[in-house]
This record gives structure tokens, sequence and C-alpha cells, in this order.
């Protein structure tokens, strides 16, 4: 019967066309924003479809050309090449990630090989590439700015690391293993979503639930008025796993959701993930090694800030040496403390975060409630839109005019101090069964210039914060605010974005740069500067006080060693499966455990793992490419030393981030960026400092 069904749908959405299709036409919106009322599903494949034929014509017409080639007849031609298909990628992956449902994920499964193989007849066509390569042999004589050159580069990698070079037989297992690689990424990530959307847990008896928070009470009985049941339904959403990890007095209901939580797609169910994690990892290592790589790791650092595997071990294997006294001696103070608070045994995966809590709490007496009431979204957003103000010049204008695909979305006309349109800022802030877990900043409509025309971004942040209830607003957990504010860091390097082409605006970068804008604003969190321009109590009115804020400082570090060796434990999973160099048939789970081992701070939890749900390296962009949270933090660390040298709000300081790093998008090696803000090369030390490892 699913079969059945999925044909007639795809017939309906075949025969939808493109006559009337609001996806194909100019869209009479405000700044020509995408009229998401008018959008349905049924649109999309036959928009696509039409949108890849245009592109094809627009390379053919590259192809056909008798002019000798040149720069603008070819890499400009191609570069601008494909506007309609970015057009109407645009909503539908976004909405793929942020509002999804049966038939956007049944489009998904069939427009996704058809753009893979869209993409090959590109990348793989050898007149296309011979006219390419005319151009690139050329480079040393031609007066190309460096923006221009960074376009060529970018171009002519793009054919080379797609297969352009290979011979004929491997140019078409190149073809099948590009198009096997894209479903199993987009299978990975649906099986994770539905995975954890599965999950209900009916609680009957409150007293199960001692020491959760109101609000997470509260949250859970409207679960459980959903499910038409009385009491109270647990999910593994993050805004009820994480605070329940936290609060949750009752052990064992502790670990009944740590073990849901970490077991998901790996226990034999239709979603089991781990089949698509050994072929994906196997689909890569294939890709590197036709191209000439010994495995997917080398190839995919070869365009990264890092260069290569070696620098990459070089970075975590110095951050572990750092850290790793500080952590054991902090696993040393907790257990410590566990044992005085009753608990006479080794502290598990399902005692960390409760433990931690409340030692957190005992010792700089702070916690998530206490911050709560200071932190209402709405106050929030005034104050983090207030700091793009401060530093920037930005203002944020809601306009209820501007379509947006569900009603907790708002849209943001954004403009600088002389009222110039900036760009669009699409936020949209709480859990819903058809989002994805975590947060993430995308764009619908990159910057770019052609003359003097210059056509502003539109750009979105998604997140998962904690719901109103009936009776409170959205109050944010401090996780919460920082979180925030690292998305709009992303976002205002979109926003900010002042180049020529738009495969260089904003975040198109290299992945272990594009995390500096946004982990460089986190350092604004505790500051009291910042907080004092929004942080009042939703119900009194009172500031934060000065004592909370400097609670707030003092617990900064606190567990900051346990913090680091997590995080490397994902950069080193991740470098373990992208450098394989055979074949992976074995036990997931095992080559995990044996992955992470040399990080280990807990016990190994039998039958539990993560990569059957690590998106960010078998679903998102960040293979071999994990460890760049580490690296960026090294750069945000140094970066901001300067604010804190020459004042927090500092506009010479903040207008040259924007001019030498947000404005500039890729256009040019990020490390020369970098320099150019900074007067030098980034060192470890500011880092290793603010967390108190090196004094």
């Amino acid at each position: 019967m699913k079969k059945i069904k999925l044909l007639i749908v795809m017939t309906l959405f075949t025969a939808a066309g493109i006559a009337g299709n609001p996806l194909l036409e100019s869209y009479n919106t405000p700044h020509a924003s995408i009229p998401f009322d008018r959008i349905a599903p049924e649109h999309y494949l036959p928009a696509f479809r039409e949108a890849m034929k245009q592109q094809r014509e627009e390379v053919a017409a590259i192809c056909r050309q008798t002019a000798p080639a040149n720069f603008a007849n070819t890499i400009e031609a191609l570069e601008k090449s494909g506007s309609l298909l970015r057009a109407v990628g645009a909503p539908f992956f976004n909405l793929l990630s942020a509002e999804t449902n049966d038939d956007l994920q049944a489009v998904a499964r069939e427009v996704s090989p058809l753009i893979t193989e869209h993409k090959n007849s590109i990348t793989l066509n050898e007149e296309l590439f011979a006219r390419v390569q005319q151009v690139y042999d050329q480079k040393d004589r031609l007066k190309l700015s460096a923006e221009q050159q960074t376009l060529l580069e970018n171009t002519y990698q793009s054919f080379v690391r797609n297969g352009v070079k290979l011979s004929g037989a491997d140019k078409e297992r190149y073809r099948e293993l590009s198009k096997k690689l894209s479903l199993l990424s987009l299978q990975f990530g649906q099986n994770s979503l539905k995975e954890t959307n599965a999950f209900r847990m009916h609680i009957r008896d409150k007293k199960t639930l001692a020491g959760l928070p109101d609000n997470l009470l509260e949250t859970l009985a409207e679960n459980a008025r959903k499910d038409a049941k009385e009491g109270w339904v647990l999910d593994l959403k993050a805004t009820t796993y994480v605070p329940l990890m936290k609060y949750a007095e009752n052990r064992d209901l502790r670990r009944e959701i740590y073990m849901a939580y970490s077991s998901r797609c790996m226990t034999g169910s239709e979603f089991d993930n781990r089949d698509h994690v050994r072929e994906i990892v196997n689909t890569r290592l294939e890709i590197a090694r036709l191209l000439g790589y010994k495995n997917y790791a080398d190839y995919v650092l070869t365009r990264r800030m890092a260069g290569n595997t070696e620098q990459v071990y070089d970075l975590l294997d110095k951050l572990h040496a750092a850290y790793r006294p500080a952590a054991e001696q902090e696993c040393a103070d907790l257990q410590a403390f566990a044992d005085s608070q009753g608990a006479y045994f080794p502290l598990q995966a399902w005692d960390w975060n409760y433990y931690s809590e409340k030692f957190r709490s005992r010792k700089f007496e702070l916690n998530d409630e206490v911050l709560r009431p200071y932190f209402e979204l709405e106050a929030v957003k005034k104050g983090v839109f207030g700091l793009a103000g401060k530093l920037y010049g930005l203002r944020f204008r809601a306009n209820p005019a501007i379509p947006v695909y569900h009603p907790e979305v708002t849209a943001y006309e954004v403009s600088d101090a002389r009222g110039k349109f900036v760009g669009l800022l699409y936020t949209d802030f709480h859990p819903r069964e058809g989002k994805r877990a975590g947060a993430w900043m995308n764009t619908y409509k990159d910057q770019w210039m052609e003359g003097r025309k210059d056509s502003r971004p539109h750009i979105t942040i998604v997140m998962n914060f904690t719901r109103p209830t009936a009776d409170k607003p959205a109050l944010l957990t401090y996780d919460e605010l920082t979180t925030f504010l690292h998305e709009f860091g992303h976002a205002l390097h979109g926003l900010l974005s002042k180049v020529t082409y738009a495969s260089l605006a904003g975040t198109g970068v290299y992945r272990d740069f594009v995390e500096l804008p946004s982990q460089l604003l986190e350092n604004w969190a505790p500051q009291q500067d910042f907080l004092d321009t929004f942080a009042r109590h939703y119900q009194t009115g009172e500031k934060i006080p000065s004592e909370l804020i400097r609670k707030i400082l003092e617990a900064e570090n606190f567990n900051t060693g346990y913090l680091c060796l997590r995080q490397l434990s994902f950069a080193y999973l991740d470098m373990a499966w992208h450098t394989l160099e055979k074949p992976f048939e074995g036990d997931v789970m095992a080559y995990e455990k044996q992955a992470m081992e040399a990080v280990r701070l807990l016990p190994v939890v039998d039958k539990t793992a993560m990569s059957p749900t690590f998106g960010h390296i078998f679903s998102g962009g960040y293979a071999a490419g994990y460890y760049s949270y580490k690296w960026s933090e090294v750069l945000d660390a140094d970066a901001f030393s300067v604010f804190e040298k020459q004042g927090l709000f500092d506009r010479k300081t903040a207008d040259s981030f924007r001019s030498n790093i947000l404005e500039r998008g890729g256009s040019e090696n990020p490390a020369l960026l970098y320099k150019r803000f900074r007067g030098q090369d980034p060192s470890i030390d500011a880092l290793l400092k603010r967390n108190g490892i090196k004094k």
C-alpha cells in the first residue's frame, strides 16, 4: 500500500507541471522573499526539473561559444548559471530540516539523486572543463582581483575534486557513488528524526518526576494532553532530555531516558542506522581513493585551514594534553561530591549532568532555574539584536507582510544605521515534530553583486528552545542564550556579506573557519555590560543582579576540562571514521569505543553509541571536520582578546572584524583575512587562559 500511495503522490507532483508554479514565477513579495504561503509540496519536483533544465541550457551555451575561454565568458558565466536551481532548492532543503513532512521527504528521496546526477553532469563535463582549464592555465597572467582568483581556484578545484580527470570507467563509478552517498545521507537524517519522534514515555505518578522544574513539568503535561492521556509524557527532544538529565532525582528514570536517547537508530528497528554508517564511510573512502587520496580525511582537508590530518591531530593532541589533568580532577571532585550526597557508586553517564548541576549549584549558588526568569525570549531577542546595533549599527524590524513557513516564524527586515536595507532574517525558536534537533543558520538567498547592484541576503536561524507554557512566556536557559548568540553570529556573517560572487558570500568559507563569527559572539553572554541591556526578571522587571553575573563568570570554567575532552572525543571519532584506509565491515559500537577510548572519562555504557545519530558527520557537512569547533575556538578566544583589551562594544575593533572577516566571506584565504584583523597569527594561549588552564 505504501508503494502505491507513493506512486500516486509522485504522479500528482509531476502532473502539477510548471504552469502556475509559484517557485517558477517572480516573487511579488517584500524584498522578493519566498512566498511560503503559496508553495505546496507538489510544486517542488516539477520546479526542480525545470531549474535543472535551465542550467543545462546555460552550461551548453558556455560550451557552444566560439570565442576563446576567458574569466567572464566561462568562470563568471558558470558562477551565474543555476540561479533558478538555487532559488528552488533553498526553501526545499531548509524546510526539510525545519518543517518536514512525509510529502517533502518523498520528494527528497526522488529529487536527491536527480540533483546529484545533474551536478555530476556539470563537473564531469569534459568540454566545459576544457574551457575552465584554459582560463586556469592563464591565471598568473590575468589581472584578477583577489576575489576573482579565489573564484577561479574554487571553480577549477570543484571539477578536479569531483572526478573530471578520471578515466571513463572510474568516472561512471564516481557518478554511482556520489548518487549513492546523497541518498544514504538523506536516509540517515530521516531515520534519526523519525526514531527521535517515535519515543514516548507515559508517566502517571508525579513522584517519578521529582526534581524536574515546573516549566518542564508543564511541557510534559502538555505533551500528555496532546496524546489524550492523563499525567505526563516524556520525549527525546533536547528541551526534554537535557533538563531531565540535569534535574530528575529518580536515577532509574535518568538511566532509562539516557539509554533510549543513546541507543537511537541502533536497536534493529526500521530506523537502524548502523548499516548506513558503514555504507557512508565506505562510499566516502571509495570516492577518495578514486580521486587519488588514501582516505576521505585527506581528500577533505586539502581544502581546509588545517591542510592535512597531521595538523588536525596535532591540535587535538595538544588540547588533550593540556586539558586532561583538569578533566581528571573534575571527575574526582564530582565523585567526591556525589559520595557526600549518598551516591556510593561509580558515576555513570546518566549521573554526570545530575550531580554536576547539583555541585555547580552548591559551589556557585547558580543554576538554570535561577537564571531563567531573567532570560525571557522577547527580551533576549532585543538584547541580541541590540548587540548587533552596538557593534555594527544594525536595526531589526519585524514585518508581518513577509510570508513565513510556520506561524512561529518571524521575518525581520535588517537595516544599517543610515536606514539602508541589509537583508532579511527569519527566526524560528521552538521544537516541533517536523524539525530536526539542534540549532543552525542557513540562507534562503545569498548576497551577490552585479555592477552596482547589490542583491542582499535572506538568512534564517533555527533553534529548539524552551517553549512558552500556559502561564509563562518562553524562559531560556543560559545555554540557550549562548546558542542564540552562536547562531546569530553565523547570521551576521551572512547578513553583512559584501562580495561579488554568491558562492563566496557569507558562510561560504572553509569549514574550520566558519565557526569563528558564531563562537566569537558567545563571548558576550557572561558580560555584565551586555546582560544589563536586556536581562530583567520577566515578572518584576528587576535587572539581573550583579551578584548573579559574577557567579555566571565564576562558573564559566566549571567542568571546562571535562567538556573539552567530550568535544575532543567527537572529533577523534569523526577522524577515526574518515581516516579508514580499508572498507569497514566491523561492529560500529566496538569501533566507536576504540576511537574514543583515549579521551574517555566515564565508564563505557553497553548497547549505546553516538555514531548512528551523529548527524554532523553522516548527514551534515562536518565529515572529517568536527575538529573545526575546537580549531575555531582557538581563533575566537584570540579574536575576543582584542575586544577585551579595546572594549566590548569598541566600534573600531568591530569595524575591523566586519571589514576583514564578516564582509569578505570566502573571497580570500581565511588565514590572510584573520591576520588582517588580528595583525598576527592566532595563538592557543588565549583559549588556555580563558579556560583557566594556563595562568
